[in-house]
């Protein structure tokens, strides 16, 4: 009894909208991360080979169209509320999946082609993302922040665990390509499923002006110049999380846009043991989700976010030159550094930005992140042609400055959440 009076004490605010995106994010993450381990090898087969740059130019392509939409998205998320833009670009996450599913069979040009056209529909519906951002800081009372994100971290590594052996255990069993087709027409299936129960949302933003399909160009400059002027109107804090926000999305995507590469080729991990990789991150995620979310919430919102930046150059050095056990060890603490950079800064953010200007600010960050994080997997993929481990040095080196400036420019913001 007493355990159970703890438990609904502290997850009291599981409930309304916060509980129906939990249960969609657990179809769609049992899904999404089932064909991230042998993603790259799959782009490499077909055709990736032959034109080693294949995967920078997806990932460029990928993030640029996420950044072209997420400054309306953050507009629009703002003026015309988030519940239309979550429910109807999911349902178009899902239809995104079938062209990964059938770009084996493209035969008018190179297979990877279609897999760069589903890259560019899928990162264009996710112009939903600050809506999804801000329904969340909405829902959360500003005392369950922390462990609130961090929940969500939790539910990501708890249900993505499954999916990176489901899919693994696919390619292993049916091939490369075979299997990571069945893979992406099963996401399509839950991502389906995901939209379907995301109908249920209530809106949290009260407007009586029904959103049309012209806003989404006739917004763009008014766009544009809301959320230019929105930084002027938050805390210098603010500014400065938005600096470690995106420089923390350049660099992981030096790495990530080549680390299966990497493991095959440099390190001699074999194809069929390299999804065995995900599963200690995405476990940590797991088991350190609670503790973490309640350093935030108790003990300091900047102590987690100083120590992301340590964490990532030890794991880089043992990704480096190491073998599988160590390379596991990496990713464990790759997730560490997921888990208390963004539990951390969207705890700040929420702390010290006004709910009606959050869409805004996450579509800001958002906007200069996916550019960066475009470029950034453009010039890995580059860096890796040349020498395979200038990527991670890189990564390494910038994570020097992240630290300098979240110890001397990020204060601790007050924790009864005014603004």
């Amino acid at each position: 009894m007493g355990l159970r009076s703890l438990l609904k004490r502290e997850f009291s605010f599981v409930g309304g909208n916060y509980l129906i995106l939990v249960v969609s994010w657990i179809l769609m993450d049992i899904g999404m991360e089932m064909p991230v381990p042998y993603y790259q090898q799959y782009v490499d087969a077909l055709g990736g080979s032959t034109f080693p740059m294949a995967l920078g130019i997806i990932g460029f392509a990928n993030f640029f169209a996420m950044a072209f939409v997420a400054i309306p998205g953050g507009f629009l998320a703002d003026k015309f509320g988030r519940r239309w833009l979550i429910t109807t670009m999911t349902f178009g996450l899902a239809v995104s999946y079938l062209f990964f599913a059938i770009a084996p069979f493209w035969t008018f040009t190179s297979p990877w082609h279609l897999i760069l056209t589903g890259t560019i529909i899928q990162s264009l519906c996710l112009i939903y993302q600050p809506a999804l951002f801000s329904m969340v800081q909405d829902s959360l009372p500003p005392k369950n922040r922390g462990v609130g994100s961090s929940l969500i971290q939790m539910i990501h590594g708890t249900f993505n665990t499954p999916g990176t052996v489901i899919g693994g255990v696919l390619v292993v069993s049916l091939g490369l390509v075979a299997g990571m087709q069945a893979v992406y027409l099963v996401v399509m299936a839950l991502f389906v499923a995901a939209a379907v129960w995301r109908m249920r949302l209530k809106e949290t933003v009260v407007n009586t002006e029904k959103i049309r399909l012209k806003y989404f160009v006739s917004c763009y400059p008014q766009a544009i110049k809301e959320s230019l002027r929105v930084w002027k109107e938050v805390p210098k804090t603010v500014s400065w999380l938005f600096v470690i926000q995106v420089l923390t999305m350049f660099s992981f995507s030096l790495t990530n846009v080549i680390n299966a590469l990497y493991a095959r080729d440099m390190l001699g991990i074999p194809q069929g043991q390299w999804f065995l990789a995900y599963i200690p991150m995405l476990l940590i995620m797991v088991v350190a989700s609670y503790p973490v979310g309640k350093m935030v919430d108790k003990v300091s919102m900047k102590l987690p976010l100083a120590l992301g930046p340590c964490l990532l150059v030890i794991s880089l050095l043992l990704f480096i030159t190491g073998n599988l056990y160590s390379v596991m060890a990496s990713m464990a603490l790759m997730g560490l550094v997921h888990l208390f950079m963004m539990s951390s800064a969207m705890a700040i953010s929420a702390n010290l930005v006004e709910p009606q200007k959050r869409g805004k600010i996450n579509g800001g960050v958002n906007f200069v992140g996916y550019i960066l994080t475009g470029t950034g997997m453009l010039l890995g993929n580059l860096l890796y042609n040349w020498t395979p481990q200038l990527p991670f040095y890189l990564t390494i080196a910038l994570a020097v400055p992240m630290l300098f400036i979240i110890v001397f420019k990020i204060a601790e913001p007050k924790r009864e959440g005014s603004y």
